[in-house]
């Protein structure tokens, strides 16, 4: 093992650490008060419990996508980096990594100006020539809210095929 496979394997088991720490804190049903004593949160109603599930599958689903994508841009990284793998080859799998990094950073964009409109959990992604948002909702979307999500994902990446899931 080299010192760039140890410095990988450091920093995958460091991001696993620190999202189980994240995920322990966000399950957690305490709260800290002002004073650093604990106590319970009073009693939780469905709606509560709904939108907490709700805002874990955000949770959950930025983060599982967002390994994915790291996973992916290292792997094609450490193509690009073998000197064994033809220059044709290489040049081919700098391409789909700067496609990946495109659509990773078209992605959080997106993200972000839905948040800016009003939309507070979204998650979205990108195949070549389809994209997916979720957003959350409590009620039906409306078709103004439809054609301003899908005009905030054109704008953006050019994509004319948006699919748009309220959760």
């Amino acid at each position: 093992m080299n010192k760039k496979q140890a410095g990988i394997i450091v920093t995958l088991v460091a991001l696993i650490v620190c999202m189980g720490l994240l995920a322990m804190r966000l399950n957690n049903p305490l709260y800290v008060q002002g004073d650093g004593e604990k106590s319970t949160v009073s009693m939780k109603t469905n709606d509560n419990k709904k939108n907490d599930t709700t805002s874990n599958y955000f949770v959950e689903s930025k983060m599982v996508r967002d390994n994915k994508n790291a996973q992916t841009l290292q792997n094609l990284k450490s193509v690009m980096e073998d000197k064994n793998i033809s220059q044709q080859q290489r040049d081919k799998t700098a391409e789909k990594y700067a496609v990946l990094a495109m659509a990773v950073n078209y992605q959080n964009n997106i993200e972000l100006n839905l948040q800016a409109k009003g939309y507070t959990d979204v998650v979205c992604t990108l195949n070549e020539n389809k994209a997916t948002v979720i957003v959350k909702a409590k009620e039906k979307l409306t078709d103004k809210q439809l054609k301003e999500i899908q005009s905030v994902v054109m704008n953006e990446t050019k994509i004319k095929e948006v699919e748009v899931i309220a959760k």
